[in-house]
């Protein structure tokens, strides 16, 4: 396998079954895994006095989308999903060197001990599904937000397992203890957080957390949490969807105009299957409402809003002909292509075609940047050690 990548896509996804986590789970914590029961319609899930079926709508690659479907079984899901040589196959098929991993955890539950612990369990598993093929498969780590030192913690266990980067919640938790959590709640508790905490990421009490980033030289992300679509709501989807993208502005304003970026230069923050094509306006918007606006909001920037964007912060897409083509405006140029297999969002299995239509006219030194370089470097793409932790069950 040749380390010489010609594209790398900087969000693509693995979705673990269910039965995972009774494998991974502290011994003690494994009678209360999740379990996959099958039905005579669907395979279902059930966890804490709950029972639903499947849920699809992330594993959908390599479906037209009038054949998409919400609900079914295990064996409807993608297998390069959870697995590792299904999903090296499915790579070759779309043309991919490597892939940034990203999805996955933690459990949605209001036990504590049990929600902490998923959080190690699904970054075990993340590592040895990396660990078949280190130089293609990237896995980025899941780390909580409500204990900053728990978090610093987590953190440093990711780093001493290969880990390069780690994805954090949009907005901190909340310092309450989970109360109504919901046994399916994992993904608003891992991509957004609690945007009514009070807390803020640019509070003081963050500051070791963003320390302790740099002095590992992790690169930190947002996964499209600002907003969490309704998926299981057809009415409400279509218009939840942009919604998602574009609202990832304000953790990202917050982090600008609270100073992390100014106390923080080296930090490296990734706002994730977002689009990008928002930056520039970001940017040119921030700009000219911080010029105005600075004196009496006692603005402790020293630099323009763009400035920090520009130097801090990078971002995702699938589909963007509008942020390929302002990628030349202040702030808007550390963009990075994705393919977001197997979502229902998937360029697959025709990426390469997706990269040539929104590439046209493109200078190749430009391009190379955008599909393969850019996220090379930043997220040290086949320099993780993926060591093997445990006996993957594939």
């Amino acid at each position: 396998m040749s380390l010489q990548y010609q594209i790398i896509d900087a969000d693509a996804h693995v979705n673990p079954p269910a039965t995972f986590w009774a494998d991974y789970l502290p011994a003690g914590l494994r009678a209360l895994a999740p379990k996959l029961e099958h039905g005579e319609d669907a395979d279902y899930v059930v966890f804490e006095g709950r029972r639903k079926k499947l849920n699809l709508i992330g594993a959908q690659a390599g479906r037209s989308g009038v054949d998409f479907k919400m609900e079914g079984r295990l064996s409807d899901t993608r297998l390069g999903g959870w697995m590792p040589a299904e999903r090296l196959q499915d790579m070759d098929r779309d043309g991919m060197d490597a892939a940034v991993l990203f999805g996955g955890g933690p459990l949605g539950t209001s036990n504590d001990e049990l929600f902490f612990a998923s959080f190690d369990a699904y970054n075990r598993w993340l590592a040895d599904f990396c660990s078949y093929a280190p130089g293609r498969l990237h896995g980025v780590a899941y780390v909580p937000m409500r204990d900053v030192t728990l978090a610093i913690q987590m953190m440093r266990d990711a780093a001493k397992r290969g880990f390069t980067t780690v994805n954090i919640p949009a907005f901190p938790h909340a310092l309450k203890k989970l109360d109504s959590a919901g046994g399916f709640a994992a993904q608003a508790l891992a991509l957004t957080g609690d945007d009514k905490s009070g807390r803020r990421y640019c509070d003081p009490e963050f500051d070791p957390f963003w320390a302790a980033a740099v002095e590992l030289g992790m690169t930190i992300t947002i996964h499209l949490g600002a907003r969490v679509p309704r998926f299981e709501d057809p009415e409400k989807f279509l218009a939840d969807m942009p919604m998602s993208k574009v609202a990832m502005a304000e953790p990202i304003a917050i982090l600008i105009f609270g100073g992390v970026f100014q106390r923080f230069p080296q930090l490296k923050f990734v706002t994730v299957e977002s689009g990008v094509g928002w930056f520039a306006w970001f940017c040119e918007y921030v700009d000219a409402t911080w010029k105005k606006q600075r004196f009496w909001t006692k603005s402790t920037l020293v630099e323009p809003p763009s400035f920090y964007m520009e130097r801090n912060v990078y971002g995702s897409f699938i589909n963007d002909a509008v942020g390929i083509a302002n990628r030349n405006f202040p702030g808007a140029k550390n963009i990075m292509w994705s393919s977001d297999y197997p979502h229902s969002e998937t360029t697959y299995p025709h990426s390469r075609e997706s990269i040539e239509a929104q590439f046209q006219g493109v200078p190749e030194a430009d391009r190379r940047q955008i599909i393969c370089e850019r996220a090379r470097a930043l997220y040290r793409v086949g320099q993780g050690r993926a060591q093997p932790l445990e006996r993957m069950k594939i």
